[in-house]
């Protein structure tokens, strides 16, 4: 079973489940997976973090139950919100209106699962992509930070938007004429997301010396040890850069890492490297770290 058919039986698990005591542990042992495998599966499949995910079709079956005539409270309990409160706020950051205003002025059929594309286009040129594994110590890393997440796909025009100011406004000039560089390559760092908000901290950084003193204006953090598997995405030009880059994402969480005997490594995380190979106008490469452990058997 491939990853797409995996996730497709989980989405309609979780409709079937939609009012029990859902969690990514339960997921992840559906699917098969660890939790850490499972979640970062489940993002890049979908675009949302699990428990995020849920919560939306919770509201979704919500909404349409509205329609049946009972209790606003009671169908806020049935499906896990608690309080009165706390399902309408989570109502109106979601439909943009009170539960009350909906069952007035709308109503909605039942839910049903979304279906996943059949097939995925991964801009690869038809190369079957086999990475190189490593094993880092800390990368300690000093640039820029911010903070997104990945509900409604915020982050994916959030981080494009961060590199272009990082790009445009000086800040990368600034960064790479400080003393405490040990190597000008770039690293763009995903941290661990919050499994239930979603939200996550992303970093441009450099890494920075040991001993090096670095003023308050820059972000410093560390990237664990782990083992990588390290994939290169396809020599492309500066207009299809990204393109090439998301595909190669694509390419790792739907083809390669269902037939790989790997799973994402816990408490660790993942980066895209920019070397000296990025720089020209053709012929642009970046690496992508993937943190991964043998799948237990």
């Amino acid at each position: 079973m491939d990853t797409t058919e995996t996730l497709q039986g989980i989405l309609e698990f979780i409709d079937e489940h939609i009012t029990d005591n859902i969690s990514p542990e339960v997921l992840a042992a559906q699917a098969g997976y660890s939790t850490w495998h499972f979640c970062r599966l489940f993002q890049w499949g979908t675009g949302y973090s699990v428990m995020a995910y849920v919560r939306n079709r919770r509201l979704a079956f919500a909404a349409y139950e509205l329609s049946s005539g009972k209790r606003i409270l009671d169908i806020s309990m049935d499906y896990g919100f608690g309080t009165h409160s706390g399902f309408s706020k989570a109502f109106r950051r979601y439909f943009g209106c009170s539960p009350g205003t909906y069952r007035l002025h709308a109503h909605s059929n039942r839910p049903f699962p979304p279906s996943l594309p059949g097939a995925y286009k991964y801009l690869i040129g038809g190369i079957i992509m086999e990475p190189k594994f490593v094993t880092l110590p800390a990368i300690k890393l000093a640039g820029f930070a911010i903070k997104t997440t990945s509900v409604a796909g915020e982050n994916s025009k959030a981080i494009p938007a961060f590199w272009n100011d990082y790009m445009s406004n000086g800040m990368m000039e600034k960064l790479h004429a400080e003393k405490f560089i040990k190597k000008h390559d770039e690293y763009g760092v995903c941290f661990q997301e919050d499994m239930t908000t979603g939200e996550f901290e992303y970093v441009i950084g450099v890494e920075r010396k040991d001993d090096a003193e670095i003023s308050g204006e820059y972000h410093v953090c560390e990237v664990p040890p782990a083992t990588y598997a390290v994939f290169s995405s396809p020599p492309s030009d500066g207009a299809n850069f990204a393109a090439a880059i998301q595909g190669t994402w694509n390419y790792i969480f739907n083809e390669w890492f269902p037939k790989s005997g790997y799973e994402y490594a816990p408490n660790c995380n993942d980066f895209e490297l920019y070397d000296d190979r990025s720089m020209p106008d053709e012929g642009k490469i970046c690496d992508i770290y993937i943190p991964v452990v043998r799948m237990q058997k």
